[in-house]
């Protein structure tokens, strides 16, 4: 295992306007979060098959992802920009919308399956592994499963966005503890809250 801590971060989404405000999207609101913090801009960056953004947090260098891939074909970009840049699995961190968690709960993990996402089914398969890290971004579940693709695509109340929007907060201010491996105290911090 790697010991140099997170070197990207991927926020998982769909591309398009259409899906900008939807429960789907917190992975790109996440990646968003930090770059706007530390004041950078994503580029468009075709051969990595999305948005890229370059920051330095905690004397690291870190990139941010958002794939321009749809959800299923995620793992396309990740794997790229994990080739290129030399970034072992062990050092990605995913953020993505997690059904099986109340609206704005969040929990780092790493490793598991994909319990049915799309986005993280492709970047296992395109990364060969599952010991990335995960940001499980609590959006709830609709109650009823026939219900989960239109309430994914949907957009949440305003009162649900902003409880999601700050803890995406919360979760960008311990990454100076992830780029150097300090998980546990990270997860006990995040874990504590709401």
């Amino acid at each position: 295992m790697a010991e140099t801590g997170i070197r990207l971060i991927v926020g998982l989404g769909n591309p398009g306007a259409q899906y900008e405000q939807t429960r789907h999207n917190v992975g790109f609101w996440f990646a968003e979060a930090v770059a706007g913090a530390y004041r950078e801009p994503f580029r468009l960056e075709p051969k990595f098959h999305g948005e890229l953004c370059r920051i330095t947090a905690g004397g690291c260098d870190v990139r941010l992802l958002k794939p321009s891939t749809y959800m299923n074909r995620s793992g396309q970009a990740v794997a790229a920009v994990a080739r290129y840049f030399d970034v072992a699995p062990e050092q990605i961190l995913v953020a993505h919308d997690e059904l099986d968690l109340p609206v704005g709960v969040i929990r780092l993990k790493q490793g598991g399956g994909h319990a049915g996402h799309n986005g993280l089914r492709d970047t296992i398969a395109a990364l060969g592994s599952r010991d990335f890290w995960r940001l499980r971004i609590g959006i709830a579940h609709p109650g009823d499963r026939t219900l989960v693709t239109g309430y994914v695509l949907g957009r949440p109340s305003r009162d649900d966005d902003g409880r999601i929007r700050d803890a995406l907060n919360d979760a960008e201010r311990l990454l100076p503890d992830l780029v150097v491996s300090r998980y546990q105290p990270a997860m006990n911090q995040l874990h504590s809250q709401r």
